[in-house]
């Protein structure tokens, strides 16, 4: 970026040099411009390219290390499945289940310590959105994203996500693995027992929370944005089915929770997960650093502060 500047810099004073050549003559010229100052012109420049070099040094954010956890860790690895279909939508829990879900799956990522976290969206098919990993500020980028038309094809095929969360786990370890499963459980697919059966054989253990009320809530429909209809034109209502939510966490000594407050749940969640048997991890732990683009960022503000301050014209002095 510097360098079209410095050549752009020399082309305006040939530039500059060539048009005073073209008015007449020289030295008339030179005595009409005299007030021009070439050397302020120059330092202007030269302060504005410095300031450019400096917030340039800013955006790469030079940084060195400070802290860093050091001996051995231990953890587990946990699998969130999210339910995405548009009965998340449903509005018994303000805004909606879906928000709220991610609401929780922030506290959770925030508080998850030493272990790796994983992500599955799911609706009528599902997906990895993400694999294994320590890293949380990825992990929250990725649920922050999270909505309803990542999957096109609409259901709650519960048994789909879970051999999702499965593959990714592995089946080498018979533990320190479990799924963190959210959804409304509604019309879940009558495979999901048969595959939590499969994912307590491999030592996975899952833990399910429901969000949703029993009685039910009419889905909001943003694309008609009105509240979604049958085909014979009656409201649909979408209700929460505890039953079948914890039946999966049952066939893998797991827990079912019924989602009320995001912080309370996020603590009885935890408390499960901190109460497995951990695998150690070695080497450090997350590294902490110091930054310096302030520095940098606060120069260049001085130097285009005093860059304004130059004139282009000398000054006169009065007798």
């Amino acid at each position: 970026m510097l360098l079209p500047l410095i050549l752009l810099f020399i082309f305006v004073l040939r530039w500059k040099e060539n048009v005073k050549k073209k008015l007449g003559d020289a030295e008339l010229i030179n005595r009409l411009t005299g007030n021009n100052s070439s050397k302020n012109f120059t330092y202007k420049y030269f302060l504005q390219v410095t300031a450019i070099a400096l917030c340039i040094i800013g955006a790469a954010n030079l940084r060195s290390p400070k802290t860093a956890t050091s001996g051995k860790r231990s953890g587990i690895d946990i699998m969130i499945a999210l339910d995405v279909s548009n009965s998340m939508l449903a509005q018994d829990i303000k805004p909606n289940r879906l928000e709220r879900a991610k609401q929780l799956l922030k506290i959770l990522i925030d508080k998850t310590g030493d272990n790796r976290l994983g992500l599955v969206v799911f609706a009528g098919q599902a997906y990895l959105q993400m694999p294994l990993t320590t890293d949380g500020a990825a992990a929250k980028m990725y649920i922050a994203n999270v909505s309803t038309s990542m999957v096109p094809i609409q259901g709650t095929e519960v048994s789909a996500a879970l051999n999702v969360c499965n593959t990714a786990l592995g089946t080498k370890e018979k533990k320190y693995k479990a799924v963190i499963l959210i959804s409304d459980g509604e019309s879940h697919d009558e495979k999901s027992i048969e595959t939590a059966a499969l994912l307590a054989q491999n030592g996975v253990v899952v833990h399910t929370i429901g969000i949703g009320s029993v009685e039910g809530s009419p889905i909001f429909d943003p694309i008609t944005n009105d509240l979604k209809k049958d085909e014979s034109g009656n409201t649909v209502v979408s209700k929460l089915n505890e039953q079948g939510l914890k039946e999966i966490a049952a066939k893998t000594s797991g827990s079912y929770h019924l989602f009320t407050n995001a912080d309370e749940v996020a603590a009885q969640v935890l408390s499960q997960l901190d109460a497995m048997e951990k695998k150690q991890i070695g080497g450090k732990g997350p590294m902490d650093y110091n930054t310096y683009f302030q520095v940098f960022l606060l120069l260049a503000f001085i130097l285009l502060l005093f860059e304004i301050t130059i004139p282009e014209r000398k000054k006169k002095w009065a007798l």
